[in-house]
């Protein structure tokens, strides 16, 4: 049986084996993801989007602030590496309600891995199948070019490793990258400044910043890409 590895919090609702779950009230960390995606039917939301994070201490955070009150959304993580599960819930979830993915990632290579995951399958597996995958994500953050605009104190910002070099240029390679030309433009930005930054690197300026300022503005701003 696959463990409950992912989570999700906010506005949807579906039946669970027949149980009624509403992720609105399912205490302050929301719902494991179960593990059985074809157990769940008559899926309902309002949400306007679905905010894919990838650290679980940042979806805390929102699930905590309640943040998809004031911005119609539903917040998923799978806490680094995607399992099964997670992915497919995803991919469910955003093909029936028809609303934009936007993640929130580590600016590192390690970050875009993870979206190349859920976007394209995993490498070691030959192939997966469209239910796994989520094509269309829209990278909201943590973007190297975030790290000046929102003036990421030096100490948050951290020196890539040659191994961190060698994958971002691995990267600058792959298929989902090289067909977006913003995404390449980041990329070689990470790749040329050697920097890269956590998203808990923004709690540096106060541990709510990131659900009062940070995302308040890129939702404004319509910051993504």
């Amino acid at each position: 049986v696959a463990s409950d590895k992912g989570l999700v919090v906010g506005r949807i609702s579906f039946f669970e084996d027949g149980d009624f779950i509403d992720c609105t009230k399912m205490g302050v960390g929301g719902k494991a993801i179960p593990p059985y995606i074809d157990k769940i039917e008559n899926i309902q939301s309002d949400a306007e989007f679905i905010l894919l994070v990838e650290k679980e201490a940042a979806y805390m955070r929102m699930a905590e602030d309640r943040f998809y009150q004031r911005y119609p959304c539903i917040v998923i993580t799978a806490k680094g590496q995607p399992d099964v599960a997670s992915r497919m819930f995803l991919s469910r979830i955003a093909s029936e309600l028809q609303i934009p993915v936007l993640a929130l990632v580590d600016s590192d290579p390690y970050g875009l891995k993870i979206l190349s995951v859920y976007m394209s399958g995993s490498k070691n597996m030959s192939y997966d199948s469209a239910s796994l995958t989520t094509p269309d994500i829209k990278w909201l953050g943590l973007r190297p070019s975030d790290l000046n605009k929102y003036d990421l104190p030096d100490q948050c910002r951290l020196k890539m490793t040659d191994n961190d070099i060698k994958t971002g240029k691995e990267l600058l390679q792959e298929s989902f990258i090289m067909k977006n030309p913003e995404w390449m433009k980041e990329l070689q930005k990470m790749v040329k400044t050697k920097e890269k930054a956590e998203i808990q690197a923004l709690s540096s300026f106060g541990f709510q910043y990131i659900t009062e300022e940070y995302l308040p503005r890129k939702l404004r701003e319509g910051d993504w890409i």
